[in-house]
């Protein structure tokens, strides 16, 4: 299965991906993740999200990148086996699109067999205005979930609220749960929503979690290193930190999420949730 990775900050981290090595992680197949790997750091509303189609090992660009200093309260990553859809840039996560000013990142973790058939994007003749550029069921469900916000961000003179969102994004993953593993990180630059699930195990069993988080303690100098991660952020004021990773990345306190929680966090801490209850 695919690897997700998020960092939600009150100030600018230094967040280095060494992505050859941070595919391996939880990959209970030989050779890790291989088929693509991307992530997305956020600058107010928008974002740079870089992606590529191939494997870490192979990439210049990736080696380029890790050594890049980008300095973001908010990145998602996300590193992919390809299950659906042959390896191509139009099937590389995260996958972006723009609603209500704001640059909209998703990444999703699992398997969501004949979604296209069991959740058409087209209602009574009406397509929805986010479609699918590539032939995933990642980026599916994601035009279904801008699909369930756009009349939020429409109406709103703004913003929308962190629970008006919360809610429509909670009643999008339990409709996804039945049909199969729906672990993903979806961010509009203002919050990170994330939802925990079931995924493939190290033991090749699909169970929970599908999600760990690490809740750094309020502090000026966050540190947190690990095979294929660096996650740096030192600033005077003392500020809230928080990682979200499929397994636990290195060293520290990962708390397991349970299956069908939903976390809204927003400048490092969360702010607001729905569903079951940390384990």
């Amino acid at each position: 299965m695919c690897e997700l990775f998020a960092v939600s900050s009150a100030r600018p981290a230094r967040v280095r991906l060494r992505f050859a090595e941070f595919a391996t992680h939880g990959a209970p197949v030989h050779g890790g993740n291989p088929d693509g790997w991307g992530a997305a750091y956020f600058d107010g509303p928008e974002a740079h999200v870089l992606r590529e189609p191939l494997p870490a090992v192979r990439s210049a660009f990736a080696r380029v990148l890790e050594d890049h200093d980008f300095h973001s309260p908010l990145v998602l990553a996300h590193v992919r086996r390809a299950s659906r859809g042959p390896v191509a840039l139009a099937n590389t996560q995260p996958f972006s699109r723009e609603l209500g000013g704001h640059r909209h990142v998703f990444a999703h973790n699992g398997d969501l067999p004949d979604i296209q058939s069991r959740w058409p994007l087209e209602v009574d003749g009406v397509r929805a205005c986010c479609q699918p550029i590539g032939q995933t069921d990642s980026e599916h469900v994601f035009c279904q979930l801008l699909r369930q916000l756009a009349p939020l961000w429409l109406a709103a003179n703004g913003v929308p609220s962190v629970a008006a969102r919360l809610d429509v994004v909670t009643a999008f993953a339990a409709r996804l749960r039945p049909i199969g593993p729906a672990n993903f990180l979806y961010s509009d630059g203002d919050v990170l929503f994330a939802h925990a699930h079931r995924r493939r195990q190290a033991d090749d069993s699909i169970r929970p979690p599908g999600l760990y988080q690490l809740r750094r303690r309020a502090a000026g100098v966050h540190l947190q290193e690990a095979g294929g991660l660096e996650v740096h952020s030192h600033h005077h004021e003392v500020h809230a930190l928080t990682l979200l990773a499929s397994v636990p990345l290195g060293v520290g306190h990962w708390q397991p999420l349970t299956e069908g929680r939903v976390l809204a966090l927003r400048a490092g801490d969360v702010v607001d949730s729905r569903g079951g209850v940390t384990a």
